[in-house]
This record gives C-alpha cells, sequence and structure tokens, in this order.
C-alpha cells in the first residue's frame, strides 16, 4: 500500500493520442479530477522530470508503450525503438515519480505468459503476480518480461497487467474489431480485460493507493470462437469466421503470441469497495450488447450500417 495521497490532480502520458490513456482522461474528468495530458516523451528524462515539476501532479497514468503498427510484429524490425520507450521510458518515469513520492499507474501487459505444464490449458490454474514471465517469443513481450521485475522495485508504482483489452466501439486496439478483420483466427481461452469494467477499477485502486503489480483481467478465460459468437448475436448475424492452428498462424506471424490464463485472487481481494467486476464471458456479452447499442446510435441499422472494414462477407 503507498500513500494515500488524494487524487486531485493527473497527469497522463499517452492521454493525448493513446487509448487507454484517452479513455482515462475522460473517467478523471469526470471525477471532477485536474487533468493534464503530457507532452513530454517518457525516453526524454529530462523534459519529464520538468514536466513533472512544472505540473506537480497528486497522481501519473502511464499508458504510453510501444505496441507496433498494425500490431506487435512492428517491434520485430524496430528493437532500438521498442526498448526506448517499453523500458528506458517507463523506467524513467517510474524512477522520477518516485524520487517525488508521487503515485504511478502502469498499464502494462499480461502477455509475458504461456500456457505451461504448471497453468495448462483448461486446467483453470492461472498464473499469479509472484510468477515469473516464461513468455518471450515476441520482442515486445520479451522487453515486457524483463521490465516488470524492475519495475515492481519501485514502492510508488502500481503495475496493472492487461490483456487483449476488448471495447464497446469499432477502435482498431479493440481485441474484437481486430480478430474480426482476420481471414482466420486460433480458438484458445485466454484472460481479457473488459475496458468499460476495468478502467473505472484502476482509477478507484489509484485512489486507494494500490501499489504493486496486479493481474488486471476480468476473472475467469473466454476463447476466440467465443468472442466472436457474441460478436455475430448482437452486432454482425451475417459474420462468419475460420479457424486455424497455433503452427498455421506461426507461418504469417513474424512473432508468436502469448496465450495464458492469469489468476485474479489478488485484484478480486483487493479490489475497492463499490466496484463490480464481472466474470469474462458475462463482461464481453455485456459489451458486444454494449456495442451493439452504440454503433446503431452511431451509423444506423446493424449490420447494414456497419464501415466496410468490418463487413468481410
Amino acid at each position: 500500500m503507498a500513500s494515500t495521497t488524494p487524487l486531485t490532480k493527473a497527469l497522463i502520458y499517452g492521454g493525448k493520442t493513446g487509448w487507454i490513456g484517452g479513455k482515462m482522461a475522460v473517467l478523471l474528468k469526470e471525477a471532477n479530477v485536474e487533468v493534464v495530458l503530457a507532452s513530454a516523451r517518457v525516453e526524454n528524462r529530462t523534459d519529464v522530470a520538468k514536466e513533472l515539476d512544472t505540473v506537480k501532479p497528486s497522481h501519473v497514468f502511464y499508458a504510453a508503450g510501444i505496441t507496433g503498427r498494425p500490431n506487435i510484429d512492428w517491434c520485430e524490425d524496430h528493437k532500438p525503438e521498442t526498448i526506448r520507450t517499453n523500458v528506458i521510458g517507463t523506467l524513467n518515469l517510474a524512477d522520477l515519480c518516485n524520487e517525488r513520492d508521487i503515485h504511478c499507474t502502469v498499464y502494462a501487459t499480461g502477455c509475458i505468459f504461456k500456457y505451461d505444464d504448471a497453468h495448462s490449458l483448461g486446467s483453470g490454474i492461472g498464473f499469479t503476480e509472484e510468477d515469473t514471465p516464461n513468455f518471450d517469443g515476441s520482442f515486445y513481450s520479451e522487453t515486457k518480461g524483463y521490465m516488470e521485475p524492475m519495475l515492481k522495485c519501485y514502492p510508488n508504482c502500481m503495475i496493472l497487467r492487461v490483456r487483449m483489452p476488448i471495447s464497446d466501439d469499432l477502435s482498431h486496439r479493440n481485441f474484437i474489431t481486430k480478430i474480426v478483420k482476420y481471414e482466420r483466427v486460433v480458438n484458445i481461452p485466454n484472460s481479457m480485460t473488459v475496458l468499460t469494467e476495468m478502467l473505472p477499477a484502476s482509477l478507484a485502486m489509484a485512489k486507494k493507493g494500490l501499489t504493486g503489480v496486479y493481474n488486471f483481467c476480468n476473472p475467469g478465460v473466454i476463447s476466440h470462437n467465443e468472442c466472436l459468437d457474441l460478436y455475430t448475436k448482437y452486432v454482425d448475424p451475417t459474420y462468419k469466421y475460420k479457424n486455424f492452428t497455433l503452427e498455421e498462424q506461426s507461418k504469417v506471424l513474424k512473432a508468436g503470441r502469448s496465450n495464458n490464463e492469469l489468476d485474479s485472487t489478488k485484484l478480486m481481494k483487493d479490489m475497492p469497495e463499490g466496484i463490480k467486476i464481472n466474470d469474462i464471458k458475462t463482461a464481453v456479452e455485456l459489451c458486444m450488447q454494449r456495442m451493439q447499442k452504440n454503433l446503431t446510435e452511431e451509423f444506423g441499422p446493424l449490420p447494414d450500417s456497419l464501415p466496410k472494414e468490418v463487413r468481410k462477407n
């Protein structure tokens, strides 16, 4: 537990152009918190120090890591750039916040594990916050895997392991939107993060002053097919998809992908009162219901009004 400094002024890195950072800016403003969107690049330590001293935030939220465009395969060919932001930049910010006794929430990743003998697929045994990362199949995950043990040495940081984030819109960062566009998908149960439920939870956790690592996913697992079946049910009844194996997937991807279940026991135990977190299957179904409503209001009757990029059939 860190200091319980009142959350009065938030400085958000990744708030200007980032997906999660932008959503957090909205939530914080709705909570009557003064919000400043950071301008300094986290790899530039001097600029970050100056910004922290000028803004004087009570809390910092960091959601500015590099994931690559269009996906993490980008990181395989841009390793120095990936390290500069995801490792050096993240540690810069954590260190500078620690020097100033500022609580820092880091939206990190849970894609640093893969199913193994002790945490086998379908066993219901998830990786805990104490487990050592065992997945380095992509350079993105490799950097995250060796950065997290260093990051958690900082007593001011709350490190949230986000996985396959899902939202009720068609953002290109939304896991559902991504896999809807794929020609074929693997079908593996995974821990995932429904942002509509989990981002307000992160705000409550920051207010409470929680620190350390948290598996930041809705409890349980859900498969790619289950996600797409719910998308078909609520958004596009004409949508059809095909599966392929991990071996077939590996032939079309430059880097491997993490598949795992993360244990939610610690998260649920420490969750502040009044915050409701549904199991992942319930959360995704509710999310698709909201997506149906949101897209109908934005575009008109579904599915004919959907943008072309998500109408494969």
